[in-house]
């Protein structure tokens, strides 16, 4: 059994007090990215709704404190109105529901939200294209054929709802969807393109997009983030050997390419110009996957991924944190959105510190993720 590093309490402690702190202005708000420190709130149906929810789940399981409770789940209600439209919900519904209502259920055992997770795997599985297996992605016109790699972590949506509901088809979505990854947006290297368009009739494939890469052939971090914990979390839930093969082949491929700081650049084939910036979000979310990798894994193996996860949270702790800021509500500093556009660039983002705060309680030993 691996010890606790000591600086683990200590970061515990520091993320649950500065969210304590946060939530006095938040409350129930959707906050997005912080934009001169202040955390910009969106629309209950932009697809980071759920992070916040989320992580006060995470804070709210140690502490048991109530008024973080209340928030979480007046954020779940407001999501109620988008269940009732399928035009205003797309590929990720797993994001919104599984940290809302799924992580409510698993925690509290509660019926209402375990109604609403169902209602949104049912949308989420009235997305696949039976032609070219996958998920649809955006909703919008001429855009039917699109498939990305972050829809990987949607995906436990569908397993979960299979194993309360005893359907294997929500199942059987997943499945598919996770083998046309493999076949269509892994590269032999281990890295992952992020948009691969489909012919929506014929199911064929027909391009690979950039989306938030530097270009269709580069290797943009936060994808490799995704494609590391989303196919360890579809290994963790069938079993299949080629997820789990997938899963360290793209581990690898990530810790390869990391700076000495062990914090990605937004994109690991960038240019000379750009390519010191970082994606602290892409760190966290690789590190809280590496956690569960190395908890599918034996031996030296899972010593060796659990370090690199270590490793990773150490450096966004000691390194990129803001927590004594008075003039900064964002835990984790140094976040990317969406370069190619230069939206939300070098700034604090709310999955960024969700997925920080889930690999230290981790580490604290909270084993059972909401994912």
């Amino acid at each position: 059994m691996s010890i606790q590093p000591d600086w683990v309490q200590e970061a515990w402690d520091q993320s649950k007090a500065k969210v304590k702190r946060i939530s006095r202005r938040i409350g129930d708000g959707f906050p997005h990215a912080s934009v001169n420190g202040e955390y910009q709130l969106e629309r209950p149906s932009w697809w980071t709704a759920g992070f916040w929810p989320g992580m006060l789940w995470q804070v709210y399981r140690d502490t048991k404190d109530e008024e973080l409770k209340e928030a979480a789940e007046s954020c779940e209600r407001q999501l109620d109105a988008l269940l009732m439209d399928s035009r205003m919900v797309d590929h990720d519904i797993g994001f919104m529901w599984t940290l809302t209502s799924g992580a409510r259920y698993k925690l509290l055992g509660a019926e209402d939200s375990k109604r609403r997770a169902l209602l949104a795997a049912n949308l989420l599985a009235a997305r696949f294209n039976v032609q070219g297996n996958y998920i649809r992605a955006w909703n919008g016109e001429h855009i039917a054929g699109w498939a990305i790699i972050d829809c990987l972590m949607n995906l436990p949506l569908l397993h979960w709802a299979s194993s309360v509901t005893g359907d294997p088809r929500y199942k059987y979505i997943a499945v598919k969807h996770a083998d046309t990854v493999l076949q269509h947006f892994y590269r032999p290297d281990g890295s992952v393109a992020h948009i691969v368009v489909f012919d929506p009739e014929t199911g064929e494939k027909l391009e690979v997009k950039g989306g938030q890469g530097y270009s269709p052939e580069s290797a943009w971090s936060r994808g490799t983030a995704w494609a590391i914990y989303g196919m360890s979390l579809s290994y963790h839930y069938t079993g299949n050997p080629q997820y789990l093969d997938a899963a360290k082949r793209t581990a690898h491929f990530f810790l390869a390419n990391l700076p000495e700081d062990q914090v990605p650049t937004w994109d690991f084939r960038t240019p000379e110009g750009n390519s010191s910036i970082r994606d602290s979000s892409a760190g966290a979310c690789a590190a809280s996957g590496l956690l569960l990798l190395a908890d599918q894994v034996d031996g030296l193996e899972a010593e060796m991924y659990r370090r690199s996860g270590e490793r990773i949270l150490h450096s966004l702790y000691m390194n990129y944190g803001a927590w004594d800021s008075e003039t900064e509500e964002g835990l984790i500093l140094h976040g990317t959105g969406h370069f190619p556009e230069q939206r939300n660039v070098d700034v604090p983002l709310i999955y960024g510190d969700y997925y920080f705060v889930e690999g230290i309680s981790v580490l604290k030993g909270f084993k059972e993720r909401f994912w």
